[in-house]
């Protein structure tokens, strides 16, 4: 075997997908598995964890315990602050996996899934929101993503949470109408919105489920709801400012370069989130382009192993090889 051989690893809070291939592009195994989070699973759990799936990606993908692994790219869930990432570039190479190792933020996976170009910002708003930002020149932009601790506001957990306490207060009459109220009694087939949320704390319905309600937002401010809709315009607002600090920092709100949305409420384009993101964002950067994320993060995480495996960026036709895997 001529080719080198890469592991690639994008770890999210509920799961983390792991790719094998080698530095022509072919991609010889995909494994899915637990969380290799260390804000679930603590740093030690995080990288055993993520041994025990590059071993079964080196089973599946039948190579031989003699042969080594040139790269191990990691991207994962809670490696936000630089002692984080400190922390887990140490104990990832400290398991000698690989000849070299990189461990960073899921992020830059999924903006390295939406875009090839090396001027970009990347957004998610998933469960949680956060965005990263890069240049052609190495220099990146981060934030801490503490949730509120670092001043977070967005994400599908919270907007699910604004649906349920806004249709409890247009019940009860402390808020104003909305047709919240109406759509949460209707998805949990409940007759009140307070039986939901005793439900809720009773455990009769899994605290999980409440985040189901962040679809019904956007339906009910699509139909025109002023409540629902005054929630998805701050939500645009939030979007915005995570761009525009993102590209002020690495001064290229002037510049042409790539926004990336990602995340499921990114991903799903409501309307009046996405409309109003493409609005706010072409009089933001007039020459920015935006993509939203149409490949797995975890073939962004594959990229960026070869980027390293190539010196800096992998030839256009092993890119090429690597996204029609997928």
């Amino acid at each position: 075997m001529t080719a080198r051989l890469y592991a690639a690893a994008d770890g999210g809070n509920s799961k983390t997908d792991v790719v094998l291939g080698d530095s022509d592009g072919r991609v010889l195994a995909r494994v899915t598995g637990p969380t290799t989070s260390p804000h679930v699973l603590g740093l030690p759990g995080a990288v055993a964890q993520l041994a025990t799936l590059i071993a079964q990606a080196r089973a599946a993908a039948a190579v031989p315990p003699d042969i080594e692994l040139s790269q191990l790219s990691v991207y994962v869930a809670g490696a936000d602050l630089p002692i984080e990432v400190e922390r887990l570039n140490a104990a990832v190479a400290g398991l000698a996996l690989a000849t070299a190792c990189t461990v960073d933020n899921d992020l830059f996976a999924l903006l390295r899934a939406g875009t090839s170009t090396p001027d970009a910002v990347g957004v998610v708003c998933g469960a949680g929101i956060n965005a990263v930002g890069r240049r052609r020149d190495g220099a990146t932009s981060r934030f801490p993503a503490l949730g509120q601790l670092s001043g977070d506001w967005g994400g599908g957990q919270l907007l699910a949470a604004l649906a349920l306490y806004h249709a409890c207060r247009a019940e009860d009459g402390r808020g104003p109408a909305t047709a919240l109220a109406e759509a949460v009694r209707e998805h949990f087939a409940l007759p009140t919105v307070e039986a939901v949320s005793i439900a809720l704390h009773l455990g009769d319905l899994p605290q999980s489920r409440l985040d189901e309600l962040c679809e019904p937002l956007f339906e009910v401010a699509a139909a025109g709801d002023a409540v629902a809709g005054r929630v998805v315009r701050r939500l645009t607002d939030e979007i915005e400012a995570l761009i525009r600090v993102s590209a002020s920092r690495l001064d290229l709100l002037a510049a042409p370069y790539t926004v990336v949305l990602g995340g499921g409420v990114l991903t799903a384009r409501h309307p009046q989130l996405h409309e109003g993101l493409l609005s706010r964002i072409a009089a933001l950067s007039p020459r920015a382009t935006v993509t939203v994320l149409s490949t797995p993060p975890v073939a962004g995480a594959a990229l960026l192993a070869l980027d390293a495996l190539h010196g800096g960026t992998c030839p256009p036709e092993v890119e090429a090889a690597v996204r029609a895997a997928w």
